[in-house]
C-alpha cells in the first residue's frame, strides 16, 4: 500500500465496489489505483471486522483515522537512539557556534550504528515536524533582544488633577528563549526608552549580543535599508554595554516578528486583566504588570513542555554577557575654551572645573552627565570631576594648575577678606564692596588679585589711600584704584567745606529759590 494517502473520494469508492464484491482488477481499473495499493486496503478492510453494511455508514473522519493513517510500527533501537540524541541536540542547537553538522559528529561518536549525515538531516526534518518542539532553532542563545512599544497604551487616573494620563508600553523578547519584558513609562523619548531598555537588562540579569529595535526616534535617527544612522545617545549606550544595535528595516515585519507577536501577547495576558483596575501612577501602573508578566512567562506553551521562564534558564541566561558596573547615564557635550585661569565654565549650572594649564586658551569638548564631568581634547579625556551645581563656585585638581597659579585652590571671599585686613580696614573695606557687586566670583576674585597685588607695587600707606578715595568716589574696583594711584590722587586732600570763588557766570543758590 502507498505511503501517501489517497483521496476520500477514492476510498469510498474502493469500499463501494468491495461491497459490491467486485474483483481486485475492476477495483483497480475503476479507481485508478495499482493492485498492490489495493490489496493493502482491501486487507486492512478485511482486518476491521465490520459488516459490508457497517462499512458503508462510517463517517469520513472514522473511515480516515481507520484506513488512512499508518499503523504505528515499534521503532528500532537505532531510531529510538537518535530520537533520544534529537531532544539533546534540540537545546544544544540554541547555543552559540552549535550546527547540525557538530551535532552528527557527536552522535556518530556515541552510536556505533549511526546515521550517515543526510539520513540524520532528513530525519531530524521529520522529527521536528512531528514532535513540535517547544522552540525553533532560529536564534542562538544570547544573541538579539528585539525591541518596541504597544500601538496601544495603558492608562491610569491622576490622584492629584483627577486627569486620565496615558502610558507608553515597553515590550522587549528575546530571539532564543522569548522570554518577555513589559514595561509602562511616559513616553518614547531617549530618556525613557533607554532607561526602559536598562531595566529589562537588570530583569534579564545580562546584556545580549545585539538589540534590535523598531525604527523609534529615540533609538534611530535616520532608518535606511543598509546603513541606518543611529542616535548619538543611543550609540553611546550601545557602546557602554558593548553590544550592537540592528533596526529592523522599514516595512519589514518579518524583521522583528518576535516582537510584533509579544505585543499581541501582552494584549491577552495584560492589557485585558488591567482594563478595570483603578490606578493612580505610573509606579503602581508598573507594580500591577509585574504579577501578571511572572504568569506569563511561567505558563508552559502549547506547543512544548517547557515555559519561556524554563528555557530561559536551562539555555539562554548563560550566554548573556554581564551587566556592567555602572549603569549608563545620559550625557550632554558643548564645546567652550579653556579660560586663562585653567579653568572651564559649564553654563548649565555656573560652575567651573580645573583642566590641565597646558591647554589654557584651547577649545575643548565639556561631557557631563549627571554625576560627573569630563573634558576631552581629541577625543581623549584630560579632566574628570565629580558634578557640582553650586553656583559661582569652583572644583579644581591642585596638578591641573602652573605653578605660578596653584595659589587659586584657596580663592573664597573669606581668603581675600583675610588677606585685605592684613593691609588696613580700608582695603577690607574695598575688597568686600568687589565682592558684593560682581556678579560672576571669577570677575570679582581677579579684581582683588589685581587691588590687593598693588601694595607690593606702592605700599600700604598709598594702597590704603587710594582704598579711601574710591570708596568716596563709590567706584569700587581695580581700574579706580589703580587710577589713583597712577595720577597722584592719593596725595591731595581736598577741604569739604572751602567756599566755591565768585564769578560773573555763577548764578549761586538765590538762582534756584
Amino acid at each position: 500500500m502507498s505511503n501517501k494517502p489517497i483521496a476520500m473520494s477514492k476510498l469510498k469508492t474502493l469500499i463501494r465496489l468491495y461491497v459490491e464484491t467486485a474483483s481486485k482488477s475492476k477495483i483497480a481499473r475503476v479507481t485508478g489505483l495499482s493492485r498492490n495499493t489495493v490489496k493493502g486496503y482491501l486487507s486492512k478492510i478485511e482486518s476491521l471486522s465490520l459488516t459490508r453494511e457497517e462499512l458503508l455508514n462510517v463517517k469520513d473522519q472514522d473511515l480516515y483515522t481507520l484506513l488512512q493513517e499508518h499503523s504505528p510500527q515499534p521503532a528500532s533501537k537505532r531510531m529510538s537512539d537518535m530520537h533520544q540524541f534529537f531532544r539533546y541536540m534540540e537545546k544544544e542547537l540554541a547555543k552559540p557556534g552549535v550546527t547540525r553538522r557538530l551535532m552528527w559528529q557527536e552522535y556518530k561518536e556515541t552510536y556505533s550504528d549511526a546515521y550517515q549525515l543526510s539520513h540524520f538531516n532528513s530525519h531530524y526534518v521529520r522529527w521536528r515536524g512531528t514532535e513540535k518542539p517547544s522552540f525553533k532553532v532560529d536564534h542562538k542563545a544570547g544573541d538579539k533582544l528585539y525591541i518596541d512599544y504597544a500601538g496601544k497604551k495603558l492608562s491610569y487616573l491622576d490622584e492629584e488633577t483627577g486627569e486620565v494620563l496615558e502610558a507608553e508600553v515597553f515590550v522587549s523578547i528575546l530571539g532564543s528563549s522569548q522570554l518577555i519584558y513589559v514595561e509602562a513609562s511616559t513616553s518614547q523619548k531617549k530618556e525613557d526608552l533607554i532607561g526602559s531598555v536598562q531595566s529589562a537588562f537588570r530583569f534579564y540579569g545580562g546584556v545580549p549580543q545585539a538589540i534590535v529595535p523598531d525604527n523609534l526616534k529615540g533609538a534611530v535617527k535616520k532608518s535606511h535599508r543598509y546603513e541606518p544612522t543611529i542616535n548619538d545617545v543611543f550609540q553611546d549606550f550601545a557602546d557602554h554595554y558593548q553590544m550592537v544595535v540592528l533596526p529592523a528595516r522599514a516595512y519589514k515585519p518579518k524583521d522583528k516578528a518576535l516582537v510584533e507577536g509579544a505585543v499581541k501577547i501582552i494584549y491577552r495576558e495584560i492589557y485585558a486583566h488591567l482594563r478595570n483596575r483603578p490606578l493612580t501612577n505610573l509606579s503602581e501602573l508598573n507594580k500591577a504588570i509585574e504579577p501578571l508578566l511572572e504568569k506569563l512567562n511561567d505558563r508552559r506553551l502549547t506547543t512544548g513542555k517547557l515555559s519561556r521562564r524554563q528555557f530561559f534558564d536551562q539555555v539562554e541566561r548563560a550566554y548573556l554577557k554581564p551587566l556592567p558596573t555602572h549603569s549608563y547615564e545620559i550625557k550632554e557635550t558643548t564645546w567652550v575654551t579653556v579660560m586663562k585661569t585653567g579653568h572651564v565654565l559649564l553654563h548649565k549650572d555656573k560652575h567651573y572645573y580645573s583642566v590641565p594649564y597646558k591647554h589654557i586658551g584651547s577649545k575643548v569638548k565639556l561631557v557631563w552627565s549627571k554625576q560627573e564631568v569630563r573634558v576631552f581634547v581629541n577625543f581623549q579625556c584630560i579632566a574628570c570631576h565629580k558634578r557640582s551645581k553650586s553656583a559661582y563656585n569652583y572644583t579644581t585638581e591642585k596638578h591641573h594648575l602652573a605653578s605660578t597659579h596653584k595659589f587659586i585652590t584657596d580663592w573664597s571671599p573669606d581668603y581675600f577678606r583675610n588677606w585685605a585686613r592684613d593691609i588696613h580696614p580700608h582695603v577690607e573695606q574695598l575688597i568686600i564692596e568687589i565682592l558684593e557687586k560682581k556678579k560672576y566670583p571669577e570677575q570679582a576674585y581677579r579684581s582683588c588679585i589685581g587691588v590687593l597685588s598693588l601694595a607690593k607695587k606702592v605700599g600700604a600707606v598709598r594702597l590704603a589711600a587710594a582704598c579711601s578715595k574710591a570708596l568716596e568716589y563709590d567706584a569700587c574696583n581695580y581700574k579706580t584704584v589703580a587710577d589713583i594711584l597712577q595720577r597722584g590722587l592719593d596725595f591731595t586732600h581736598e577741604t569739604p567745606d572751602q567756599e566755591l570763588p565768585l564769578h560773573p557766570n555763577i548764578r549761586g543758590h538765590h538762582y534756584y529759590k
